[in-house]
């Protein structure tokens, strides 16, 4: 029997890098149903307003919705924003919610991929980013592409 194929991408949280400055990621199993999973491997999940929360030392993710699968069974009707558990080592919830306790931290999914044929969820422990970092972040990023721009053109005329 082959090996599954590695770290296929179903969703991205892109404004995650925007709000936030990920200080630390964690890999992170998720307990979902059969019919969830399939609706996951079609690209039907959705992390942009998502986050995490630690409680009685488990970890739960909330608000990631992953649409109902079509040909599933019609008798068993999930939330699609329910409540999910995310499975990680004692030693990394502890640390998690130690460091997500100061001030100005929290856990944000990053993105669901799928290795060696489990859903897996990358999260990080982020650092809300103020109206003046965006800002900072943007002209930083508009400057890079400002240089690349010029040292393409300079490759170009050399000819």
């Amino acid at each position: 029997m082959g090996k599954k194929a590695d770290g296929k991408q179903l969703a991205q949280n892109k404004k995650a890098s925007h709000d936030y400055f990920i200080e630390e990621t964690y890999e992170a199993g998720m307990v979902l149903t059969g019919t969830e999973i399939k609706s996951l491997r079609n690209g039907r999940a959705n992390i942009s307003d998502a986050f995490a929360t630690i409680r009685n030392g488990e970890i739960h993710i909330h608000n990631m919705h992953i649409s109902p699968f079509e040909q599933g069974n019609r008798h068993n009707p999930s939330d699609p924003t329910r409540a999910r558990k995310l499975l990680l080592h004692k030693a990394q919830i502890h640390k998690l919610l130690g460091q997500s306790k100061q001030e100005g931290y929290s856990i944000v999914p990053l993105k669901i991929y799928v290795r060696n044929g489990y859903a897996k969820l990358l999260i990080g422990l982020g650092k809300g980013k103020k109206q003046y970092d965006k800002r900072d972040t943007a002209a930083k990023r508009d400057a890079q592409r400002d240089i690349q721009r010029a040292l393409r053109e300079k490759q170009k005329a050399a000819r």
